[in-house]
């Protein structure tokens, strides 16, 4: 089993609100996050499939198909966009960044397995400090 990992950015503007919570409690629980007026990111989108190297091509998957899925799936979905508003497969959650990679795999999870190929974890950087990785 070989692992590959294609990365790809987008920015993007959220907030951190419960709408069920005040906004004196949003901003107890999130600070600066549960700005009324959003903020934003520049966040680094790392995607990585598993599986084996096609003996014909010597890939375990075309590189410029894997940015296709990625772009078409969920960067131009997401990219300067208000993630609260704007994102449909975000629509009833809280726009943190382990929701949006857990939604981002849900995402990419079918196009990626038709391929024969297995999504192995998507990592998300918020910041260059902080990231979160899903498995599934």
């Amino acid at each position: 089993m070989i692992y590959i990992t294609r990365k790809a950015s987008f920015n993007a503007a959220h907030k951190l609100a419960r709408t069920d919570w005040d906004d004196e409690k949003n901003a107890e629980v999130y600070g600066k996050c549960a700005n009324p007026n959003w903020h934003g990111h520049n966040y680094w989108l790392y995607v990585t499939v598993k599986g084996e190297i096609n003996p014909e091509t010597g890939f375990l998957v075309d590189l410029k198909w894997l940015k296709d899925v990625m772009n078409n799936y969920v960067v131009d979905l997401v990219d300067h966009k208000n993630l609260n508003l704007d994102v449909d497969f975000m629509k009833g959650q809280l726009a943190s960044t382990e929701n949006l990679a857990i939604a981002i795999w849900n995402q990419l999870l079918a196009p990626i397995a038709e391929s024969g190929t297995i999504l192995h974890s998507v990592k998300l950087y918020e910041t260059e400090n902080n990231y979160v990785e899903y498995f599934g």
